[in-house]
């Protein structure tokens, strides 16, 4: 696995890899991740593959990851009473 690139970013860890044929969209937020893989062949490379890293993308996975953890808390909360 290759780590193309470290992409800066104030509200979470954003890694972009490229692995077996495709890209990988790594994201980090606490105790919670999100992976997107993409393939070679549908990006111009590595250019294009940080291309999809766009404002609105980071966006929904910041807000994603809000609905993670306020659904991780809630079975917590049904669960362990």
């Amino acid at each position: 696995m290759r780590v193309v690139a470290d992409i800066p970013n104030p509200d979470m860890k954003v890694t972009l890899l490229n692995w077996n044929g495709k890209y990988l969209i790594k994201l980090e937020k606490g105790d919670f991740e999100q992976t997107y893989k993409i393939s070679e062949m549908d990006v111009m490379g590595d250019a294009g593959a940080k291309e999809l890293l766009d404002e609105d993308f980071l966006e929904a996975t910041l807000n994603r990851f809000n609905d993670m953890r306020d659904a991780f808390v809630s079975t917590v909360r049904r669960n362990n009473g």
